[in-house]
């Protein structure tokens, strides 16, 4: 056991946590073309399908007039979850897509999850097939809903679930209901509860919201020192980049190696792991780190787990273990940028972005070093 927590603390290896939905009943395609099977910047998000939801929070008011609180992360969170944003997939200057997103065949056999027949209600016209009802787009809705809930987002009067804009138009103006406030936490999850009637969804969509909305709003660096703005400029440069298992050095992304402790290689992945994009940022600061994650932990001036999270300032090294209070279990790194917000190469199949502190699990204290 011992020393399978040292191998995991020199690749940065991180507890599994806001993966893909299991809800996503498409499981073919959506990860295809070198896509990105998780993440939580924009960075992960296709830029056509970006514009899309942005265009539907600001056209949504047309159906919902009293809806308040509506944001592009809200719409991003539910496309990670329900298709991973049609990664894999071609998106047109007008919205549509192809191949066209289709999710399993409900016809109970317990494949994708469900245990349900739901007979057919469109005679294939979205979901191809007339044998029965299947899930479509990249926000999945059944034609039957979409019959209720289609919008034209795009202009050329049709309302398409394979259409980008319209999809997005369409899971805005669902999620809005009959006028809720989607700033208010209460109403937010009610919304979310609707679009899939699980807890469990709640929290997978809600974890999705709060990184991207992270990214969205970004740290503000203008007041800070002038080394400490270099590291988290630095590493704030890096975003977007591939996490790979024990990739990354003081200069740069680089090739890793095989294999993380589920199986992940990252030899043929150019990109960092968490200590390799903490080496690099505090390189340009003129600092030399050690390669790993616990050895990084015995730099500088040790911030204790027991003083919280408030004790962290812009710049400080975060660090969370298997088991808080014994650094020898030390297994991943952040970089603090203020505002609860850390850089973050999470996990394999991730990309560098701005996370919550809290969005690992076993915090274990920080580390001051400028």
């Amino acid at each position: 056991m011992v020393g399978l927590l040292m191998f995991a603390a020199v690749c940065c290896a991180a507890p599994v946590g806001n993966a893909i939905s299991a809800y996503m009943a498409l499981k073919t395609g959506a990860q295809g073309g070198g896509g990105i099977a998780e993440g939580g910047s924009a960075a992960d998000i296709p830029p056509r399908m970006l514009v899309a939801y942005k265009k539907a929070v600001q056209n949504v008011t047309l159906y919902a007039p009293r809806c308040q609180g509506m944001r592009w992360p809200i719409l991003a969170a539910i496309a990670k979850v329900e298709s991973n944003h049609a990664i894999g997939r071609t998106i047109a200057d007008n919205g549509d897509i192809r191949p066209k997103l289709y999710g399993v065949l409900l016809n109970g056999s317990g494949q994708g999850g469900n245990i349900t027949a739901v007979p057919d209600s469109d005679r294939g016209k979205w979901d191809g097939t007339a044998a029965g009802e299947r899930a479509v787009g990249p926000f999945q809705f059944l034609p039957s809903v979409w019959e209720h809930v289609g919008r034209d987002g795009n202009g050329d009067k049709i309302a398409d679930p394979h259409n980008a804009d319209d999809a997005a138009l369409g899971a805005a103006d669902h999620l809005c209901g009959r006028g809720r406030d989607l700033a208010r936490s209460t109403q937010l999850r009610a919304a979310i509860f609707q679009y899939n009637h699980s807890n469990e969804y709640v929290a997978d969509v809600l974890g999705w919201i709060a990184q991207y909305t992270a990214s969205a709003t970004g740290p503000d660096l203008k007041h800070l020192p002038g080394k400490v703005r270099i590291v988290i400029e630095s590493a704030l440069s890096q975003r977007g980049v591939p996490y790979s298992w024990g990739g990354g050095n003081a200069d740069g992304p680089s090739y890793g190696f095989c294999c993380s402790r589920r199986g992940k290689s990252g030899a043929g992945i150019k990109g960092f792991d968490c200590s390799g994009l903490t080496s690099y940022a505090y390189a340009r600061a003129g600092i030399r780190l050690p390669r790993t994650a616990d050895a990084q932990a015995g730099v500088g001036r040790r911030l204790p787990a027991g003083l919280g999270t408030s004790a962290l300032r812009p710049g400080d090294l975060v660090f969370y273990a298997y088991v808080p209070g014994r650094d020898s279990t030390i297994h991943h790194v952040g970089i603090y940028v203020g505002g609860g917000q850390m850089i973050n190469a999470a996990r394999p199949g991730t990309v560098v972005r701005l996370d919550s502190v809290n969005t690992m699990s076993g915090f274990a204290g920080g580390a001051r070093l400028l």
